[in-house]
């Protein structure tokens, strides 16, 4: 098999001739640009520096040299735009807080404060507020929401949350065009983010991409309008998820052939321990708009629909596999109620795991080679067979991460590979 019929075959349940596996290929399944540059320089590649793909999480690209020498399965087109905002283009070098020399797009502008820290402006304009902030400390960026002076919770306008979302744009077309030209002839699976899909998505709520958003920008707001305004929050999701279906419709015109895999939402519904909201409020506010996103895709294409939850989810797995989705990430088994046992067995036949293959809160960080590798091998051994597994670790590789710790887990899914 190539990459593309083994994550193919994967994904859709079926045993493939050995393991996929996964890095760089989303802004979740993603490494750190430090972890990167560790990367190149332990498989002795090109000493050159590394493209920031994501600048808000601070991830570095995983070029076609890397992902060769790791035995990396998926190619990612990423979007025309970061989550700051602007296109990356004409890379320019730039030094991060802790000493590495990286590259940037043009239109990554960045204030330094009397202490060090480092704010950036949205879409690379100045004159519009600071939407990011990296302490002097830090090793990416956390969102500044920004609140509309105007703003009144007691008159919330679908319109105000809508503003970001709108029908493709002759660039965006134009963009898609080119990068479908490029990776037609891939023998790589192809992973695309879909454009406007992240229905509530905490992340994106605060708006880092806008100079001056409106709406309910605030992330305590925000889960304070799902539970005391749940009908304001449905209008929103019918309204962006129809936008979301010409959009797509204008996608697979472009750029269906080439497309495997499509991340359509990022919103986190578990915690640690629990969940944002219980089964039945997803149910009632999210699932009928995922399954109308799901349902066009199934319906038009031959992709694959890729969910993103962190945190202890189980209880929830079915009603995503009941919206349609085929993948779930990240798969955090340190969660409660995340036995990988437990998961493969109640749900492997139904959904793929995309995800779960070490903790990186704990033992990619913290642990021995030796311990990473343990870990490793007994997540293959349950949650390979039968397919419907693709390894990845569970989110992106954080900065810090010992190199000799990511080789060890890069090396022991090498070694399952050669064991079956």
């Amino acid at each position: 098999m190539n990459s593309k019929q083994r994550i193919r075959a994967a994904v859709d349940h079926q045993q493939p001739d050995r393991l996929p596996m996964d890095f760089g290929s989303s802004f979740i399944t993603g490494i750190h640009c430090s972890v990167v540059e560790a990367l190149r320089k332990h498989y002795q590649l090109e000493p050159r520096p590394v493209k920031i793909c994501e600048p808000y999480q601070m991830l570095g690209e995983v070029e076609p040299d890397l992902q060769a020498a790791m035995g990396l399965d998926v190619q990612p087109i990423f979007p025309q735009r970061t989550i700051f905002g602007f296109p990356n283009q004409n890379w320019r070098p730039w030094t991060t807080p802790w000493g590495q020399n990286v590259l940037v797009s043009e239109h990554f502008q960045t204030d330094v404060s009397n202490k060090g820290d480092i704010y950036i402006y949205p879409q690379g304009d100045r004159s519009a507020p600071h939407s990011g902030h990296m302490p002097k400390s830090g090793y990416f960026f956390d969102t500044i929401e920004r609140i509309d002076p105007d703003f009144d919770e007691d008159n919330l306008k679908v319109e105000d949350n809508l503003e970001e979302f709108a029908p493709m744009s002759e660039a965006e077309a134009s963009y898609w065009e080119q990068q479908a030209q490029t990776y037609r002839d891939s023998d790589k699976a192809i992973s695309v983010h879909l454009n406007g899909t992240c229905l509530g998505d905490i992340a994106l709520v605060p708006a880092p991409f806008l100079k001056n958003p409106k709406g309910v920008r605030g992330v305590a707001d925000w889960y304070m309008t799902v539970a005391e305004s749940p009908d304001f929050v449905m209008e929103l999701f019918d309204r962006q998820s129809a936008i979301a279906v010409e959009n797509m419709q204008r996608l697979n015109a472009i750029a269906g052939d080439v497309i495997d895999i499509v991340v359509v939402c990022g919103t986190d519904f578990g915690t640690q321990t629990s969940r944002f909201c219980s089964v039945e409020t997803m149910r009632e506010i999210w699932l009928p708009y995922y399954r109308r996103i799901n349902d066009w895709i199934h319906q038009n294409t031959q992709w694959r629909t890729f969910k993103h939850s962190c945190g202890a989810v189980e209880p929830m797995i079915e009603s995503f596999v009941d919206s349609g989705f085929d993948i779930l990430n990240p798969v955090q088994c340190s969660a409660t109620g995340m036995d990988p046992k437990l998961l493969k067995e109640k749900h492997g036949e139904r959904i793929t795991f995309w995800g779960g293959g070490i903790n990186t809160q704990e033992t990619l960080p913290f642990g021995t080679p030796e311990q990473v590798r343990k870990e490793v091998l007994e997540r293959c051994e349950i949650f390979a067979p039968g397919g419907g597994f693709v390894f990845n670790a569970i989110h992106n590789v954080q900065a810090l991460s010992p190199i000799e710790n990511v080789v060890a887990m890069i090396e022991a899914v090498h070694d399952f590979n050669g064991s079956q």
